[in-house]
């Protein structure tokens, strides 16, 4: 099916769904100029990305955990949520779209006022210690600055060897359980266990990538576009 005729086949679901949860990646973030460290030409090319953003590299090599998050941190606050987030967010207010679980840790749902965000890799906005998980500031963890218990500060994030936090975790189940529609967008569905979500629902499910996944024929409809076009394309088809 070609991708306009998708988008219109999407349109129509979106009509008639009584609950649509989205389910969005990297991808989604990319197109805001968010750097994809994953990618084989993302950030830090050169070093392995499963230790730099490990528990590994936080107790055993800070300074290299540090550098890595201050870059990433930097990424997010001189960059903005494309127009795709804001059809998002107008797309709640009408009812269309109830839920957003995202593998992000941008924030970028979130500062484009979107509701019921389920922020499932957790937030590179929120600071605590590794130690005693009191908070802090971003400013303290740019600075370098200890704990006053003397813990090493980290983004509250999901990091290699860490499990999902358990009640956004269960929150994103329970909205895909009750789903009439998954939209997946931005992501090739390689991160366990998240791949497993669209799964979870009885409606329908569609994919939005810029290329084919592994898991495409387990979707009711893919299409192959870029996150903030498809985005855009739909509210224009929805106003009709």
């Amino acid at each position: 099916m070609a991708n306009r005729q998708a988008l219109e086949q999407l349109a129509e679901w979106v009509k008639g769904s009584s609950y649509t949860v989205l389910l969005t990646g990297a991808g989604m973030s990319t197109e805001s100029g968010i750097p994809d460290f994953r990618s084989q030409n993302g950030l830090w090319k050169n070093f392995d990305p499963a230790y730099v953003s490990s528990v590994d590299a936080l107790e055993d090599h800070y300074h290299l955990f540090h550098e890595f998050y201050s870059l990433r941190l930097q990424d997010v606050e001189t960059r903005f949520p494309h127009q795709g987030y804001e059809v998002l967010s107008r797309l709640q207010v009408q009812g269309l779209i109830h839920a957003i679980a995202t593998q992000n840790v941008d924030g970028f749902h979130l500062r484009s006022g979107s509701q019921n965000v389920y922020e499932l890799h957790g937030s590179l906005r929120k600071i605590y210690c590794h130690t005693c998980s009191q908070e802090h500031s971003i400013e303290a963890f740019k600075d370098g600055t200890a704990c006053s218990c003397g813990g090493k500060l980290r983004p509250s994030i999901v990091l290699f060897g860490e499990m999902l936090p358990e009640h956004i975790w269960q929150q994103a189940i329970t909205a895909i359980e009750q789903s009439d529609l998954v939209v997946v967008i931005g992501t090739s569905l390689q991160v366990y266990p998240v791949n497993q979500l669209p799964a979870m629902t009885k409606g329908k499910t569609v994919l939005i990538n810029k290329e084919p996944t592994a898991l495409d024929h387990l979707f009711d409809l893919s299409i192959y576009s870029s996150a903030k076009d498809s985005l855009l394309e739909v509210e224009n088809l929805l106003v009709r």
